[in-house]
């Protein structure tokens, strides 16, 4: 789901909200049929659909978004398959879902929010609708469907409104419809409304043991069980049940140790009433077995195999910049050569952490970014080139099948990428105070080099941040910067770009896509940043987007980069005018202009200083 639906006029921000509405619906409808209804093998007979308001009509959401109905689209539905009608039709709802900007405005503001007066006459008048539609239908309806759940969602909360009645006391009067229905809603009806409360987080994930989406869970669950009747598990069995199928998965994935907490494995679970988000609990005392990871120190020995041969590399020192180790490695072959090397994570190893998946990112992705590079001919000193890559040979006999996959040992399949070259990132130059002005003015140069080379092959970086460049110094020459870390890059539509709240394009914090000055804008925070502005503390993707419009809108960021120079300050101004547009960056222009800037004096450099 979007961070905020409405927080960008972007048409498509919107329309991911209505996809994102249609999942989490299916997911919801699917997970329950599964859980509660449906026998092995047994398909969903509900599907999602979304109601067009200039005809009412219902439309896959992609279909309706594709066919230009996008401003149309009022609600979505939980649908029962009907065949003889495959578009839907209204006495085929089973639950009913309203996607509003404002659902959670009252929430800071009342102990028990409701959602306003104008949205509750909207889901009792489509909840009339429905039922008017089944009291007419000639399906098979059950006499039980008396009543309508309706959903009411925004982009992070939702709530509920159940309405029921006897329509054989609805007093019909074709001259005054709605005053009619009115007058049935007021005296005939029973109307339940739950709480708001928040559905998804700030990250636009369904956090679904929060009382938000368990009241939307439950009112589905309700809904779908008027039409399929008595399930046939009980909620109370499934609860009594998951602690025995959460110790069988645990033992499948080999996370079974001798601790044991609170007798079900390896975590703690810690209740906590503050925050509704996702909290990490540390727990120094819980270990893993040490075989399951791959341990290297300064001096061992690793040797990778790709199948046509096999290499070895020396550790020679371990990094962490943060969120993984790596290492600076040299070949046997070649000593007198330092190298990065990365260790990825056991294939079977990458579901249950985070931290493998950004291992993923650094070992398996960018090893692919960095070969369709060299494929394709990029050829850049700012660019890193991959050295090697491939298996980890592990010691002992190697039992893998003849068919392929990998033997018993810990080690075996453990994927390796080895770049080069060699360098200290601008993170830890401005740890240090090493990042002043000419720095800064050399690494912007670089570092659009870099994005030039790449852009003109239609490959965008996609995660600029000072842990992703280094300062190489190469012999008596000039030290030089390489943006490295592209294992997020952009090389088709479907790739998404890393997220960071304060290094990220606005585009692709609101859109999670890269626009084509996106780089060049992730380029403008990391100057601006390291070049003695604080980090903000910035806790959600709407606080991070408020600080864009404002940074931007008060020039706060070009008025510091014209601290450095008047080019990179120009620089600035120019990313701000391209931000949300189609039009690509001039690299050309820019990196002649910041060339004209650097300038060698022996063994040093000097920067022109020009007036602002």
């Amino acid at each position: 789901m979007p961070s905020a639906i409405y927080a960008s006029s972007s048409s498509t921000v919107e329309a991911t909200a209505y996809l994102a509405l249609e999942d989490f619906l299916h997911a919801s409808a699917s997970g329950l049929w599964e859980a509660f209804w449906g026998a092995e093998n047994d398909l969903m007979p509900f599907y999602i659909s979304s109601l067009y308001d200039r005809n009412l009509r219902f439309y896959q959401a992609e279909q309706a978004i594709a066919k230009g109905k996008l401003e149309g689209l009022c609600a979505s539905a939980i649908m029962l398959k009907n065949p003889r009608h495959p578009q839907g039709k209204w006495d085929d709802i089973i639950a009913f879902a309203l996607l509003r900007p404002d659902i959670g405005g009252l929430t800071s503001a009342d102990e028990d929010p409701k959602p306003s007066t104008s949205i509750m006459g909207e889901a009792l008048f489509f909840a009339l609708r429905v039922l008017l539609a089944r009291s007419i239908s000639r399906s098979n309806i059950p006499v039980s469907l008396n009543s309508v759940f309706v959903l009411l969602v925004d982009s992070q909360y939702g709530g509920v409104v159940k309405i029921e009645g006897d329509l054989s006391k609805l007093e019909f009067d074709l001259n005054n419809v709605y005053e009619s229905a009115a007058a049935w809603i007021k005296n005939h009806s029973q109307i339940a409304i739950s709480p708001v409360d928040r559905i998804w987080n700030k990250l636009g994930n369904a956090n679904w043991g929060d009382i938000g989406a368990l009241q939307v869970l439950y009112a589905t669950f309700h809904s779908i069980s008027q039409y399929a009747g008595t399930p046939k598990n009980t909620i109370e069995d499934l609860a009594a049940d998951h602690s025995s199928r959460l110790q069988a998965r645990r033992i499948e994935r080999q996370l079974e140790d001798n601790t044991r907490v609170n007798g079900n494995g390896l975590f703690r679970f810690q209740h906590r009433t503050a925050s509704p988000e996702i909290v990490e609990v540390q727990e120094e005392s819980i270990k893993v077995d040490s075989r399951k990871s791959l341990k290297l120190e300064a001096g061992s020995i690793l040797m990778i195999d790709d199948a046509t041969w096999q290499k070895g590399y020396q550790i020679d020192e371990v990094l962490n910049d943060g969120e993984i180790l790596f290492y600076i490695a040299s070949s046997l072959e070649d000593p007198g050569k330092s190298l990065f090397l990365y260790v990825g994570s056991h294939p079977s190893q990458l579901e249950p952490a985070w931290q493998d998946m950004n291992l993923w990112y650094h070992v398996q992705r960018q090893t692919k970014v960095l070969s369709v590079m060299k494929q394709k001919g990029i050829s850049s000193k700012y660019i890193p080139e991959l050295s090697a890559s491939g298996r980890v040979v592990h010691p002992g006999h190697c039992r893998k099948p003849s068919t392929g996959g990998n033997c018993d040992h810990p080690w075996c399949g453990t994927p390796v990428l080895v770049t080069t070259p060699v360098g200290q990132t601008v993170a830890d130059m401005v740890r240090e105070g090493r990042f002043g002005p000419d720095e800064a003015i050399r690494c912007c140069h670089d570092c659009l080099s870099a994005l030039s080379a790449s852009a003109s092959f239609g490959i965008r970086h996609g995660d600029i941040r000072p842990e992703n460049v280094i300062c190489v110094k190469s012999g008596m020459g000039r030290p030089y910067y390489v943006l490295i870390g592209w294992g997020h890059a952009i090389l088709e539509e479907r790739d998404r770009p890393a997220l960071n709240l304060h290094f990220s394009s606005t585009a692709a914090l609101q859109e999670g896509k890269l626009c084509s000055a996106s780089d060049a804008e992730s380029l403008v925070y990391m100057l601006y940043f390291c070049c003695g502005v604080e980090l903000p503390v910035l806790d959600s993707v709407e606080g991070a987007l408020q600080w864009r419009e404002t940074s931007w809108s008060r020039r706060l960021i070009q008025q510091k980069l014209g601290d450095i120079s008047a080019v990179v300050k120009a620089f600035a101004d120019y990313v701000d005018s391209l931000c949300g547009t189609p039009y690509p960056v001039v690299y050309e222009i820019w990196l002649r202009r910041l060339k004209k800037q650097i300038s060698e004096e022996g063994s040093g450099k000097e920067v022109e200083t020009t007036s602002s």
